[in-house]
């Protein structure tokens, strides 16, 4: 199964859940309004995976409770300090995750709840699975954060690892519920909630200030606190995100085409000296002349002969390799090959045809392909951990450069009268991501990603291949 959301303004973060198959496939496929222009010439292939693209896995367990068991392990000195440290960081880092995702999911709600309010169109049956969602965050994190402090390790060579996870996870939660606060709707139903949030929240702020966590200074400057946060979550995501060592493909082969171009080049313009002396005789200025002509040619002629050879020796192949490696043992656990390029509507296979299906005014899209294959050892992995984690974010803040600046008017009747309104332009992206080797069945999907020159505005799953059938408003 994957995931697509708005991770910021300008970033999708597009996450699955890989199995134990050892080998596993997934493509990417971007469609681009072709109003925006998009070329090669523009954009390279090289310099769009380089600045959009990031990927990064992380072991994933099914196993939530284990963190609480090794605490109490810990406590009586029966685990190794690596061991509790992983498993508490495995613990925070799917907290942390699902946390985020639910939040997402119930800010979305809550706007269109407050725009369906001052329209006067509330959707009774969104308030009450927003309330539901609201209420079952409220207990969850609460029940979360007091088995975690139930056991805390007496030995100093684990405190530190407790400290800086329990202080994030205080923080953060913190946060999260906050962000649902100040979103929350208008209505006095929600009044019971929000201040129940409220005192979840002034009851971390003084667990944290009685545990003397941060210092006074940090705590009275949001920036500062902002990156010691950001700081103690890279702590976290350490001892379980994959080492990765990115190589470049084809290096040596771009030397070999490079050296058969000019060989064959330069025996052309051999031989064309060689002709031209036989028949000019002595040097003379028209001699002189010939040669500049051939040397000019061999310039032109050595570049295209060599980017031709190039693609026609590199088609199909991978560009980019990724060596997985454990970050606690050094151990390479995996590998991943990955594919790049700009496609035409004609050349996708049909399957991604019929789900990306197209009206006249879509026929100048420019398709943005990503293809990965990666073939991971799972008994090489950490002992209890059979699976991982992909998340891989794609940046499209170089998109939105091209897209042309300001707002326009439209009009409308309110009231019997004209009103005139300021909207700004919008382009709709197509994202279509297929997936085999973690589920039994090859799954494709394709969401609808709506983006304005500030950022992403909203992100919607509209069809799945043999579950979902797509409509024409779809397009």
């Amino acid at each position: 199964m994957i995931n697509v959301e708005r991770k910021n303004s300008f970033q999708l973060r597009i996450s699955r859940r890989l199995k134990e198959e050892t080998s596993h496939n997934l493509d990417i496929y971007l469609f681009v309004p072709g109003d925006l222009g998009l070329s090669t010439q523009l954009i390279s292939e090289e310099a769009f995976y380089h600045a959009a693209i990031q990927v990064s896995r992380t072991y994933y367990s099914d196993e939530y409770h284990l963190p609480l068991v090794h605490s109490r392990l810990a406590s009586r000195n029966q685990l190794s300090s690596d061991s509790y440290r992983l498993s508490l960081s495995l613990y925070a880092y799917q907290y942390v995750g699902a946390m985020e995702r639910n939040t997402q999911a119930m800010l979305k709600s809550a706007r269109e709840i407050r725009r369906s309010e001052d329209k006067h169109q509330v959707d009774q049956e969104s308030v009450h699975w927003l309330r539901d969602q609201l209420q079952q965050t409220s207990d969850l994190s609460e029940s979360i954060l007091r088995r975690l402090r139930r056991h805390p390790p007496r030995d100093e060579r684990l405190t530190k690892y407790f400290t800086n996870i329990d202080n994030y996870l205080s923080w953060f939660t913190e946060q999260q519920l906050l962000a649902l606060v100040a979103h929350m709707p208008r209505g006095g139903e929600f009044t019971p909630i929000r201040h129940r949030f409220v005192a979840i929240c002034q009851r971390e702020e003084a667990y944290r200030r009685e545990q003397e966590y941060n210092a006074e200074r940090v705590m009275a400057d949001p920036t500062r606190m902002s990156n010691k946060m950001r700081l103690l979550r890279r702590l976290i995501e350490y001892p379980i995100t994959l080492k990765q060592r990115p190589q470049e493909l084809g290096g040596g082969e771009q030397k070999a085409v490079k050296a058969l171009a000019t060989a064959v080049v330069m025996a052309f313009v051999s031989f064309g000296v060689l002709r031209l002396r036989d028949t000019l005789g002595d040097i003379t200025s028209l001699f002189v002349i010939a040669m500049a002509v051939l040397y000019a040619m061999r310039e032109v002629f050595k570049d295209d002969l060599r980017n031709t050879l190039w693609r026609w020796l590199r088609r199909g192949r991978p560009k980019w390799r990724r060596q997985y490696v454990d970050p606690n043992r050094n151990v390479s656990v995996g590998h991943q090959l990955e594919w790049f390029d700009y496609k035409r509507y004609s050349s996708l296979d049909p399957e991604i045809q019929r789900l990306r299906r197209r009206t006249v005014a879509q026929r100048e899209e420019v398709v943005l392909h990503y293809r990965s294959r990666s073939r991971m050892s799972p008994t090489r992995f950490l002992s209890g951990y059979e699976h991982t984690q992909e998340s891989l974010t794609l940046d499209i803040s170089m998109l939105t450069r091209l897209m042309s600046k300001g707002k326009y008017d439209i009009y409308r009747l309110k009231e019997g009268q004209a009103v005139r309104e300021s909207v700004e332009r919008r382009h709709l992206f197509n994202l279509v991501i297929r997936e085999t080797g973690s589920e039994d069945q090859p799954y494709l999907a394709r969401w609808k990603v709506v983006v304005s020159r500030s950022g992403i505005v909203d992100v919607e799953k509209v069809g799945e291949s043999g579950t979902a059938k797509v409509s024409e408003k779809d397009q």
